[in-house]
């Protein structure tokens, strides 16, 4: 019986794992797991109801409409000054961001991640070459290129737009990643790895990779808001998807009408608490990944 107790006790004390310590995490901070619900059902609901959606139709001009407001006619947000729907143009506004932000964020975490794991695991010579790159791409002023690249560009679209941010988005992991590679690289478990001759590949990517997992979460959670920033950014400024494409920042862009930004608002508005909601939500579930990834940090 005192056997058995005993080895209760040792169950119960047992550290929990990843996973648990984030559950616990969110239990403790209710703020953020009522922003990775609520976030994660704006998501989904957006992208789906834009499936549902004609694009072609929505755009459509229909001057007589021009301005309706809210619950005239049938439009629950009202019409722009072309008289296109509001609400339709948000959903697929939303659907527009939240894929390119998405998109953003795979390719330069693929990219960072890559060449980050490359240079602490290797060090050296190949570590200075790629720092070298890394550190000149980083003095560069991103959005000013940016708008350089999106401006020569004589016809561009969604995938273009991709590329070019993505181009000037991928530093940041890669120096985080080299930085964990580097002490990574000096545990035993990998200096065993090599004594038992096990690949370079194998070692980066199957053991150096997972253990960053943690790290990896926080930075691309909050990767993918800034992305959302400066794809709404550019939009608003004009800089970012075409006029004929909606996006949550080529509808606030319709704010800089003075008038339209006094006695128009259901044009602007919910675009704009829109991307507040999305902005603020999502830092607060990095945040508390970034608590449960930092002991020092963590609630209790």
């Amino acid at each position: 019986m005192e056997q058995h107790n005993n080895e209760t006790v040792k169950f119960d004390n047992s550290p929990p794992t990843g996973i648990q310590v984030v559950l616990r995490e969110f239990k403790k901070d209710k703020l953020a797991m009522i922003s990775f619900f609520g976030i994660t059902f704006l998501i989904i609901a957006f992208l789906v109801a834009a499936m549902f959606l004609n694009q072609e139709e929505i755009l459509k001009i229909k001057l007589l409409e021009r301005y309706t407001e809210p619950g005239v006619n049938g439009y629950t947000l009202g019409t722009d000054e072309a008289g296109r729907d509001m609400l339709g143009q948000l959903v697929i506004g939303a659907k527009n961001s939240i894929l390119i932000a998405f998109a953003i964020t795979i390719i330069t975490s693929v990219a960072g991640i890559g060449l980050g794991i490359i240079m602490g695991y290797y060090g050296g010579l190949i570590d200075n070459l790629f720092m070298r790159i890394t550190e000149f791409f980083m003095t560069l002023p991103n959005l000013m290129v940016i708008i350089v690249f999106v401006t020569i560009i004589p016809k561009y679209g969604v995938l273009e737009l991709i590329l070019i941010i993505s181009l000037f988005q991928w530093m940041s992991t890669a120096r985080l990643v080299r930085s964990k590679a580097l002490s990574e690289g000096r545990r035993d478990y990998v200096n065993a790895s090599k004594t038992m001759g096990t690949s370079d590949f194998a070692i980066m990517f199957r053991g150096i990779l997972p253990n960053l997992s943690s790290i990896l979460i926080v930075e691309l959670t909050l990767n993918f808001a800034g992305n959302v920033g400066i794809e709404t950014g550019l939009s608003f400024l004009g800089f970012g998807l075409p006029p004929s494409t909606p996006s949550l920042g080529t509808l606030v862009n319709y704010a800089r009408n003075p008038i339209v930004l006094s006695e128009k608002w259901w044009v602007w508005l919910p675009a704009s608490i829109l991307i507040l909601i999305l902005m603020l939500g999502i830092n607060y579930v990095g945040q508390a990944l970034r608590r449960a990834a930092d002991a020092k940090q963590r609630i209790g």
